[in-house]
């Protein structure tokens, strides 16, 4: 018997904080808190492990120290039906620190990157209209944030 691969965020010491975060914006739950005892090295109670479920999935994070960084090679991506939606949760992303970067891609300010993306991206890059594919691509090239009405209006030729 096995347990399927569950995702670990190394943090150097704010597992926690980044965890009731992403929690109380996503709606899930933090299963479990093993913490660091006495002569570790970490101050004793800080959480060592924190054990998660965000919309289903599983989740670790670690308080490991500096010894890693987490980098844009891993992100977490998340699909909106709707702008507004996406823009709510784009902007609780870059509170207090985060920093946008390009194509619907952040960095939130505990250093985990994130794609937030309108959920009719597939549909419209991997549809039989190429033209219409390669116009929203373009525009979602010259854009920060993502725009679905923009995106929308790109692949049909409005623009």
């Amino acid at each position: 018997m096995r347990t399927p691969p569950v995702p670990c965020l190394w943090f150097h010491d704010q597992g926690e904080s980044a965890v009731r975060f992403y929690v109380d914006l996503f709606g899930g739950h933090i299963k479990q808190i093993s913490r660091y005892g006495a002569n570790m090295h970490m101050p004793e109670g800080t959480a060592m492990l924190i054990e998660f479920s965000l919309d289903g999935r599983d989740f670790q994070a670690l308080n490991g120290g500096p010894v890693y960084s987490l980098t844009p090679a891993f992100s977490l991506a998340m699909g909106f039906d709707t702008q507004a939606d996406l823009d709510r949760i784009w902007e609780a992303l870059l509170a207090d620190g985060g920093q946008p970067s390009q194509c619907g891609w952040l960095t939130d300010r505990f250093g985990l990157s994130w794609q937030i993306y309108p959920n009719i991206m597939p549909t419209i890059l991997n549809g039989p209209d190429k033209a219409g594919a390669a116009r929203a691509m373009g525009a979602m090239m010259g854009m920060i944030k993502l725009d679905i009405d923009a995106l929308q209006a790109a692949f049909e030729g409005r623009t």
